[in-house]
């Protein structure tokens, strides 16, 4: 039996995530749009439901996001009204995101947002089983990261 090649694009880790990755970023578009974010917007407004009044520091610690990346998402965040940036009293090089109305009214509309995008993955959120396989998938995946974050 001929050996396989150890760099087939098929048997990789990285690319199996990657396209996972792409994938679900894709699936949360129809399910984003008519919340009028698309899907890194999404995860900082994750962030900012979590616990309101954060630095863009903080936010790019928890999203793994250079704040080159963050500044115009928050921008555009703030455009629509979803969020404020405001200086820091205490030292004004910091700049605090606050929610604004519409951005708590938001996570009103947005509550379904999981649940759907797990049945477009095939995954029964109803069915006890197959919520233990999604949420055993996530604490993989999240451990994964920490490994590998832990070795930078």
């Amino acid at each position: 039996m001929a050996q396989r090649a150890p760099l087939r694009i098929d048997d990789q880790l990285c690319f199996a995530l990657y396209s996972a990755s792409r994938a679900m970023t894709k699936a949360y578009g129809p399910l984003l749009e008519p919340l009028g974010l698309t899907y890194p917007q999404y995860v900082t407004m994750l962030v900012l439901w979590e616990q309101d009044d954060l630095s863009v520091t903080e936010i790019g610690e928890r999203l793994a996001l250079d704040s080159g990346t963050l500044t115009p998402l928050l921008k555009r965040l703030e455009q629509e009204g979803f969020v404020q940036r405001k200086r820091s009293e205490a030292d004004e090089r910091v700049v605090r995101i606050q929610l604004t109305a519409r951005g708590r009214t938001l996570q009103k509309k947005a509550v379904d947002v999981p649940a759907d995008l797990a049945c477009r993955a095939g995954f029964d959120v109803g069915d006890a089983r197959k919520r233990a396989a999604l949420v055993a998938l996530k604490d993989e995946l999240t451990a994964l990261a920490q490994r590998l974050r832990e070795r930078e």
